[in-house]
């Protein structure tokens, strides 16, 4: 059986890795597709954002267009939220919604950045934002204000002002990194010259559950990103691997070997109370909890070939899931409990299927040969997943529909094991 990739989500504030330094290579992110209907928008420069260390306007432009749901429409000037619109004027220039702003530089070093949504087809304000950012932050302000907009207009949560996690592998060191939902703002979380693998985030993303081979063998910790204490959750004889995260933050799931097949089993997150959950003949791995928690969705052998299935969080009798193609692993679960991702194997090519739990329909989301490592979205409108590309892993992003894709690449050495964080509070 192939080795199966293990991945969930580790994300957190830039301000809470304590000690961590800047990656030099930047993630390049190139876009393709656009969404069935997009919203005509103008963004204006923001009034003076030039004094900030980020150029405002910009950054909420590229999220929109990244997202594939807006037609931005550069206004070629700088216009205050305190100005007064011409609404006839920008709808005639076919914008639905205009985007104005300004930046101004506080006593105590901070910026603050303020923004209003106006609608020109009724000639009203549709939202506004004020935000006082230290200097490192005015990048998240922008991120901040493209959700708002992206809420605003489409009645979905914008992702934009999360992070994602994955991990590098150059020469001889391993490490894992986050940064931007951009690619941006690049932080090193933890370097090893041993592999480093299924990274998986808390729901309130302040701790980060991972597999590190540091002591020769698989071990799982958990991390606390703000004071970098590690617990070892799962040191078991033989395999520990493929640490998940309940929605409660109270304990994970985890597949481990340690009474002959690999089996799935639940602990607790301070390393107690290890319970085994499942119990076949064959291999069960790769487990993942349901956005309620009441179920775990699962990998196993136990028909003959890798199949995903789905039982009881507490244990019991398993169902099978997929039911297309004879080799289908690494079970994700959209936030609402409605799409199923996973990585299947047709015609010899490994790519990246999402299925409605519901209906049973499936649809294949991307055109690679060797993807692996799918990871929602917290809004599950997109799935991030690993892939190679000119004989280099890098990293993909695919709306749900298949409509809009995005390539992240760096020269910097092979990035996996992708993990897309929680909205942040």
């Amino acid at each position: 059986m192939r080795t199966l990739k293990k991945l969930n989500h580790l994300v957190i504030y830039f301000g809470l890795l304590i000690g961590a330094s800047s990656a030099q290579a930047q993630l390049r992110v190139e876009i393709s597709g656009v969404g069935s209907s997009q919203i005509p928008i103008a963004v204006a420069a923001f009034a003076d954002e030039s004094i900030a260390p980020a150029q405002i306007s910009a950054i909420i432009k590229t999220d929109l267009e990244r997202s594939g749901a807006f037609k931005v429409i550069d206004t070629g000037t700088a216009i205050s939220e305190t100005s007064n619109i011409n609404y006839s004027q920008w709808k005639s220039r076919g914008a639905d919604a205009l985007v104005v702003g300004s930046v101004q530089r506080l006593a105590d070093g901070r910026f603050d950045v303020r923004y209003k949504l106006l609608d020109t087809i009724k000639s009203t304000q549709l939202s506004a934002l004020a935000q006082a950012a230290q200097p490192p932050f005015t990048r998240l302000s922008a991120h901040k204000i493209a959700d708002d907009i992206f809420q605003k207009l489409t009645g979905t949560r914008g992702a934009f002002a999360t992070r994602i996690a994955y991990v590098t592998h150059a020469g001889k060191e391993y490490r894992l990194e986050v940064a931007d939902a951009d690619g941006e703002s690049i932080q090193v979380a933890l370097r090893s010259n041993e592999p480093i693998i299924s990274p998986s985030w808390s729901p309130d993303g302040t701790k980060v559950a991972y597999v590190s081979f540091e002591r020769k063998k698989p071990i799982v910790y958990v991390q606390n990103l703000v004071t970098r204490a590690r617990t070892v959750i799962a040191n078991e004889k033989g395999s520990n691997s493929a640490p998940s995260w309940a929605p409660d933050g109270n304990r994970l799931a985890v597949a481990l070997s340690r009474d002959g097949h690999t089996q799935v089993y639940t602990v607790n997150a301070d390393g107690s109370n290890l319970r085994r959950i499942s119990s076949s003949n064959g291999i069960d791995t790769e487990p993942q909890f349901s956005a309620d928690g009441r179920n775990l969705y699962f990998t196993s052998d136990r028909s003959g070939g890798p199949q995903i299935y789905k039982m009881n969080a507490g244990g019991g009798e398993a169902q099978r899931v997929t039911f297309s193609g004879n080799y289908n692993i690494s079970p994700r679960v959209s936030s609402d409990g409605k799409t199923l991702a996973f990585i299947s194997r047709r015609n010899g090519n490994f790519q990246l299927y999402a299925l409605d739990l519901a209906s049973g329909q499936e649809q294949r989301l991307s055109d690679t040969s060797s993807d692996e490592s799918p990871s929602f979205s917290p809004n599950g409108k997109y799935i991030m997943y690993a892939t190679e590309a000119g004989h280099r892993k890098s990293l993909a992003v695919v709306s749900v529909d298949g409509r809009v894709k995005q390539s992240l690449t760096t020269q910097a050495g092979n990035i996996k094991e992708p993990t897309w964080g929680p909205f942040m509070k």
